[in-house]
């Protein structure tokens, strides 16, 4: 196991945000704000995220504790997008919930290893309020392993509303798309519910993501 999953395995919150931006990765000055971010208290580690086709720009993270989690989306985030004046989405998920169903995933924040280097990611989250002690993990990850181009995924549980969601690595920008388009559209309707999904360019961040320690860029 590495060291970054290794720290994982005290990982009790993950944090994802998107700032309402356009701006090209390459235009982003990654060197300057790794060092900013990754000083903040309880930080593990991010994996980047830049918008496929609208250049949004964001992160999932790992925090040692919720309330580090919490520290970090209430006053250090938002400061950061108020400098840039832009609006901003933030949300924390409990991570030691999802353990198992994670791993089950192979997923990178649990001691999981991918055959490859991610080219993709997808963001979902369905609005739901769901404790995911009832959610059917168990049932639903045999569906995602069949998943073209799926390497891997982390089950994403909302801190305080139950919501359900997930961030996953894909091998192509083709299979991230036919997932978030096709597959996971039919998903949410089952559950009659609306949902968010996004898709984000995996390898343009490879460079800024492992400076930041992302597991899935080591």
């Amino acid at each position: 196991m590495s060291e970054v999953n290794a720290k994982a395995n005290n990982t009790k919150a993950f944090v994802y945000t998107e700032v309402q931006t356009s701006v090209p990765f390459n235009k982003v000055p990654w060197e300057l704000r790794n060092p900013v971010i990754s000083s903040q208290p309880g930080f593990q580690y991010k994996t980047w995220l830049s918008g496929l086709g609208n250049h949004s720009v964001g992160g999932i993270y790992a925090f040692d504790t919720i309330e580090n989690a919490q520290k970090y989306v209430n006053d250090f985030f938002p400061n950061q997008a108020k400098k840039q004046g832009v609006a901003h989405t933030t949300r924390i998920f409990d991570a030691v919930i999802v353990e198992d169903a994670s791993r089950d995933m192979g997923s990178v924040d649990f001691g999981g290893d991918i055959s490859k280097a991610p080219n993709a990611f997808v963001y979902t989250e369905i609005q739901v309020h769901q404790p995911f002690e009832n959610v059917a993990w168990q049932q639903r990850n045999p569906i995602l392993k069949k998943q073209p181009g799926l390497l891997s995924k982390t089950w994403l549980s909302g801190y305080k509303t139950n919501t359900i969601g997930g961030i996953y690595a894909f091998d192509t920008i083709e299979n991230a798309k036919s997932f978030a388009l096709e597959s996971f559209p039919k998903a949410a309707k089952e559950l009659k519910a609306a949902f968010y999904t996004r898709v984000f360019d995996g390898k343009i961040v490879k460079d800024a993501s492992r400076g930041m320690r992302s597991p899935y860029f080591e």
